[in-house]
């Protein structure tokens, strides 16, 4: 039977530990589990920003929620995160929601930007994985979400290192859902198209030449990963755009998929 809040509404996690929690899909991941009555730990760089947060969280939905402000690109400060997660025994909800992107011609981007990327795209999201899934898999319950993007399916020039680490979510996320299947721990990737975040800003995008239509909003997306996780979905592609793009375009040829990759990354370079 499942666990109900004061308000008699199905509560489907006890707790939830979301990364990347201070905007974006993961302020909208905990907004919306916060409704529902789940406890939380957010994490996230800014400790003022998710205390701010944390503080209205606990007024408006009278859930506990708990602060862990860490910078997960950095070994020392994964491994504070990655200890609460694995003796955290009440965590049945793991969103590896962090992470960030870089725009630009490979060969001039700075390298040691490219490789936080890497650390805290796939590096981090690897170890918070593993962290979470022994006591998950003991107690035979339990769920994963690992936020990817539908730049995961694609070669992106001048994205490369972002839509790289992507695949590597995506891959790593549906091996892990095929090793898991029967111990009760379901897995999902989470593959959205352009959402109204502030994700655009920071890898230096001109969201002005990206057409209205295409927009989706971060509350939609959270959406549309709940939903999948109830259902038992491992890969999401939130919005009916771009579930009809991903299938129209696993037919064409890769060298056409690079060549029109390339185009769309010049004209959205700022």
């Amino acid at each position: 039977m499942s666990e109900t809040n004061a308000r008699g509404e199905a509560t489907p996690h006890r707790k939830a530990l979301v990364t990347g929690a201070s905007a974006g899909i993961g302020l909208a991941f905990s907004e919306r589990l916060a409704r529902q009555g789940s406890d939380l730990v957010l994490v996230a760089r800014s400790r003022e920003r998710l205390e701010a947060h944390a503080k209205r969280l606990r007024e408006e939905h009278g859930v506990g929620v708990d602060v862990l402000a860490a910078d997960l690109s950095q070994p020392a400060e994964l491994e504070q995160v990655e200890r609460r997660v694995a003796e955290d025994e009440s965590l049945d909800l793991l969103v590896n929601n962090a992470g960030f992107g870089t725009q630009g011609s490979f060969s001039e981007l700075e390298i040691a930007r490219e490789e936080e990327q890497i650390r805290l795209n796939v590096l981090a999201l690897v170890r918070l994985t593993r962290a979470a899934l022994p006591q998950m898999t003991r107690r035979g319950s339990g769920a994963i979400v690992n936020v990817s993007s539908l730049a995961g399916f694609y070669p992106g020039p001048f994205v490369a290192t972002y839509g790289a680490t992507k695949a590597y979510v995506t891959s790593f996320t549906e091996a892990l859902a095929g090793e898991l299947r029967g111990t009760g721990v379901r897995v999902q990737v989470l593959c959205p198209g352009f959402t109204r975040t502030e994700f655009q800003q920071r890898a230096g995008v001109d969201a002005s030449q990206i057409p209205s239509f295409a927009w989706m909003s971060a509350e939609a997306v959270v959406d549309a990963s709940l939903a999948g996780l109830a259902r038992g979905d491992v890969v999401v592609i939130p919005g009916g755009l771009y579930k009809a793009l991903h299938a129209s375009t696993s037919w064409v040829p890769r060298g056409l998929v690079r060549r029109v990759m390339a185009l769309a990354g010049r004209r959205l370079e700022g």
